[in-house]
C-alpha cells in the first residue's frame, strides 16, 4: 500500500514550526509526517521558528501529541553527510541518537545522505572505505533497535549509481535501504524513473519533489540536490518523471510512504497532495 506523508522541512523556509506542519497534515488528511532532528539545541528552534525536533526532547510526549493528531512518523531525517571524515566525527553519533529516538516513538526509518560536495583531499576509494566504516557503526545500532537506515539520493556519491550500488552490496543488510528522491535525481541530471528502477529493491521511502523550469535551466547537471520544490508537485518540469515513478511503484507492488517536499504555503501543499492523490487513485 502506498500512503502519503509530508516533511516538516517544508515550513523551514517560512520560519514555521512543527505544530504548523502537523496542522497542515491534519487539514489534508495525511497519515504520516517526517521531521528532521537537532542533536542538541538551536535557538531558532527554541523560539518556535524551526520545524525540526531536538533529540533532547521527550519522545513519549511527542508521540502522544502525534497520536492525538492521528499521525505516524514515516521517517526521521538525520541527513548529516556520512560520506567522509566529518561523518565519522559527527554523523555517526548523530545517526545513532536518531535511531534511539526513532525506536522510542515507533518510527521505522532514519534517513541519511552524503554532502553537497565530495570531501577535499580524499580519493573515491578512500571515501568509500570511510563511508563503509561509518555505516557499519550505525548499522550495529539499527539492528539492535530494529530501525532501518535509509540512504537518500542527495549528493555526488548517492547520485552515482555505481558508488551507491557498491555500498548496498557491501552490506546486503535489510537494515540499509534507500530513500529515493524524485527532485534530487532529476536536478543531478539523471533520469529519475531509470534510477528508481535500478534501485527499486532497496527503496523503503520516497521524497517527492518537482522542479521549476527556471531552477532546472540554472542548476540541472550542476547541483545534486535541492531542499524542496518551489512549485507545487505536478506544476514543474519534473511532473512527468514523478508520474512515471509513482506508476512504476504501483505496478511493482511497492509499499511505503511518499513524503511531500514542497514550499509549505497552503496552496502549494493543497495542489501537491491533490496531484499525488490523483496518481494513486
Amino acid at each position: 500500500m502506498i500512503e502519503l506523508g509530508m516533511h516538516t522541512d517544508n515550513w523551514r523556509v517560512l520560519s514555521g514550526n512543527l505544530r504548523m506542519a502537523v496542522a497542515s497534515a491534519v487539514k489534508y488528511g495525511l497519515s504520516h509526517i517526517e521531521f528532521g532532528v537537532i542533536h542538541g539545541q538551536y535557538f531558532i528552534h527554541g523560539l518556535g521558528y524551526e520545524p525540526s525536533v531536538s533529540l533532547q526532547s521527550n519522545p513519549r510526549a511527542l508521540k502522544r501529541y502525534l497520536d492525538q493528531n492521528g499521525l505516524s512518523v514515516s521517517q526521521i531525517d538525520a541527513a548529516y553527510p556520512m560520506m567522509g571524515p566529518d561523518g565519522s566525527t559527527f554523523g555517526v553519533q548523530y545517526v545513532q541518537q536518531a535511531i534511539r529516538f526513532a525506536a522510542e516513538i515507533g518510527c521505522p526509518i532514519v534517513d541519511t545522505t552524503d554532502g553537497a560536495t565530495k570531501p577535499e583531499g580524499y580519493s573515491d576509494e578512500e571515501i568509500f572505505r570511510i563511508t563503509c566504516e561509518n555505516y557499519k557503526q550505525c548499522l550495529e545500532w539499527a539492528e539492535d533497535y530494529n530501525v532501518v537506515i535509509n540512504v537518500e539520493t542527495h549528493g555526488p556519491c548517492t547520485n552515482n549509481g555505481d558508488f551507491l550500488e557498491r555500498l548496498f552490496r557491501h552490506f546486503e543488510s535489510p537494515h540499509l535501504r534507500m530513500n529515493f528522491d524524485t527532485g534530487n535525481t532529476f536536478i543531478a541530471g539523471l533520469d529519475p524513473v531509470e534510477y528508481l528502477r535500478r534501485f527499486r529493491k532497496y527503496v523503503s521511502h520516497a521524497h517527492v519533489k518537482d522542479v521549476s523550469r527556471e531552477l532546472a535551466a540554472a542548476a540541472r547537471g550542476e547541483d545534486t540536490g535541492i531542499a524542496c520544490s518551489e512549485v507545487p508537485i505536478g506544476g514543474g518540469v519534473n511532473a512527468d518523471n514523478i508520474k512515471g515513478c509513482v506508476g512504476y511503484l504501483k505496478e511493482s507492488g511497492w509499499s511505503g510512504v511518499l513524503s511531500v517536499e514542497c514550499f509549505g504555503s497552503d496552496e502549494n501543499i493543497r495542489q501537491s497532495i491533490d496531484f499525488l492523490r490523483g496518481l494513486l487513485a
